[in-house]
């Protein structure tokens, strides 16, 4: 019996990542928000990571914002042959990493509830999600099962993330 080497990818903010082999893609979030969509019947999955809600139009459309983010990632999952009746999301991120004082942005929420809005406009369950709060995340997404998992991260004294 051989075991398979999954290759493994991090991901850094305003990108995305899908791929037709099996991948452990790792990235962390604090305000922002990243997007896992995966399709159980062709096991093919992708995730993005971004910064801001909406592009506003002006500049580079980059996927540092999650109108931008979320509509490349889902094009490309059909580029690989993913229908989108097939596929399934996960989100994760969006927590308000400032100072109650400055929190006046509400990044992380506004993060979350764009890309709740895009999801179900394009039709997509979601299948689970872990998003809000005060404390940033790591995730481990698997591109070739869906499985995520997440590691809370802490501030001590020094506001240092253990």
């Amino acid at each position: 019996m051989s075991k398979i080497r999954q290759t493994s990818h991090f991901l850094h903010p305003s990108t995305i990542w899908a791929s037709k082999e099996p991948q452990w893609v790792t990235t962390i979030l604090g305000s922002c928000v990243s997007v896992c969509l995966f399709d159980k019947r062709t096991c093919i999955g992708g995730i993005n990571h971004f910064m801001l809600p909406y592009w506003n139009g002006e500049g580079l459309e980059s996927p540092r914002y999650g109108s931008v983010a979320i509509a490349q990632l889902f094009q490309k999952m059909l580029e690989f042959g993913v229908k989108k009746e097939d596929m399934v999301c996960k989100i994760f991120g969006g927590a308000e990493m400032l100072a109650e004082q400055v929190s006046v942005f509400n990044v992380g929420r506004r993060n979350i509830e764009l890309a709740k809005k895009l999801i179900l406009e394009l039709g997509i369950p979601v299948a689970g999600s872990s998003i809000g709060g005060k404390l940033g995340r790591k995730i481990h997404f698997n591109t070739g099962t869906g499985e995520v998992l997440q590691k809370y991260l802490f501030k001590n004294n020094q506001n240092e993330a253990k």
